[in-house]
């Protein structure tokens, strides 16, 4: 009897425990990891990669001027600030972040049900902001979680991968989409993305705070006091800042940038295609060398190349060279800003960082598209709006010298 019941107990321990078989499929480190951080991250802000299939059906569609539809579209993206903004802060007092999380995902999905049911023009704004702030929040958090996960690098590149092939396929399947069934089908779109993540968001890992006594800053860990923090911090949430900003100030009008130099719809949307596609190789090669290889380097290469590439928008009257600028500026977009963001994750182990890297991309988004839309309606030109762009883009230059602060010296472990 005492034989068959250590068997027993043999047998009953050897079963797995309900946490551990909860365990098993919340994935914590490892691509899929990656992966799903990257959509927890991407469901806020998809809405970036397909704005200008936005900015087309509300122009064409709904008969807006440049001015106006870039009113909307700030509002989308200026409610992003004020929520990574807001959700910076709050970072540190957010435990069960999961909860948070479901909580902002429903809230978009109604925000986009809502712009689509009504179907009203002056709401539009109202509506979009009230979008955004969830999304920004939204974002926010995950790369909180990011920051704290021990793959941020990975992870933030893969958030570049997961929006860029969601961006390809709606910048392919979009725009013919709006033209048979109307304005708002790239809000349904939306929905379907935030639906997916919210299937997502039960398989990742819980990514719990610092406990009480750990160190909370890795910098300071590393022999840096906080006020020599401060100055490499604003340097890279500035040159963050200024990267989105340039960016999108001409991704937000591409079609009608193309359109001003007599390039077809069809030419457009096949060319953004294929760049988002491409540039999802940038994304890739950020994921592998953001690990392994020091920031400084890469960074500086990426910037100069992007510099580059935005000035040649000024020849898009020339169709390889329009297809080139679109892959150049596409892959280093790709490239470049898991970096900034790596940047400011390093910064705390909290994630507060990070968070705050989440609220400076957001304003540059914010600020792109309504600046470039005022220029546009105020007579400016697109060849004058790409070379300020461009001249916008040297203000990050100085990144790469804070990159070189956070790179290990040579010789020290």
């Amino acid at each position: 009897m005492q034989g068959n019941s250590g068997q027993a107990r043999a047998g009953i321990d050897a079963q797995p425990e309900p946490m551990q078989i909860r365990r098993r499929f919340l994935v914590s480190d490892g691509w899929l990891a990656s992966l799903f951080l990257a959509f927890l991250s991407s469901a806020g802000l998809y809405y970036v990669n397909i704005f200008p299939v936005i900015v087309d059906a509300l122009m064409a569609g709904a008969g807006l001027s440049a001015e106006q539809a870039g009113k909307i579209t700030f509002s989308n993206t200026i409610g992003a600030v004020i929520g990574a903004f807001c959700i910076s802060w709050l970072i540190r007092y957010i435990p069960r972040w999961k909860l948070t999380a479901m909580a902002l995902l429903c809230g978009s999905i109604a925000m986009d049900v809502l712009t689509i049911k009504l179907g009203n023009l002056e709401l539009l704004i109202p509506l979009r902001l009230l979008h955004g702030i969830l999304g920004g929040a939204l974002v926010g958090l995950g790369f909180a979680v990011i920051a704290r996960s021990g793959i941020a690098g990975r992870s933030y590149s893969m958030v570049l991968l997961v929006q860029y092939i969601g961006g390809a396929i709606g910048m392919l399947l979009l725009p013919p989409l709006v033209k048979q069934h109307g304005t708002y089908v790239p809000f349904y779109a939306l929905i379907c993305f935030s639906t997916i993540t919210l299937f997502i968001l039960p398989l990742i890992a819980e990514y719990p705070l610092p406990q009480a006594g750990e160190p909370t800053s890795r910098v300071a860990k590393a022999g840096s006091g906080y006020q020599r923090q401060l100055v490499p911090i604003a340097v890279t949430l500035i040159a963050l800042f200024c990267f989105q900003l340039a960016n999108m100030a001409l991704f937000a009008f591409i079609f009608d940038l193309g359109k001003s130099f007599e390039l077809s719809l069809d030419f457009i949307s096949q060319t953004l295609f294929w760049a988002n596609l491409i540039a999802i190789s940038g994304a890739a090669l950020a994921a592998v060398t953001g690990q392994r290889l020091p920031l400084a380097g890469p960074l500086l290469a990426a910037l100069v190349i992007t510099i580059v590439g935005l000035a040649l928008f000024v020849f898009s009257n020339i169709r390889p060279v329009f297809i080139l600028a679109n892959v150049v500026t596409g892959m280093t977009w790709a490239f470049c800003v898991p970096y900034f963001l790596t940047m400011a994750s390093r910064f705390d182990a909290t994630g507060q960082m990070g968070a705050f890297g989440g609220f400076a991309s957001k304003s540059g988004l914010a600020c792109g598209p309504l600046l470039a839309g005022y220029f546009i309606s105020g007579g400016g030109s697109y060849t004058q709006l790409v070379l300020i762009a461009t001249a916008v883009l040297l203000l990050c230059l100085p990144a790469v010298a804070a990159a070189t602060r956070l790179d290990p010296v040579p010789g020290q472990s």
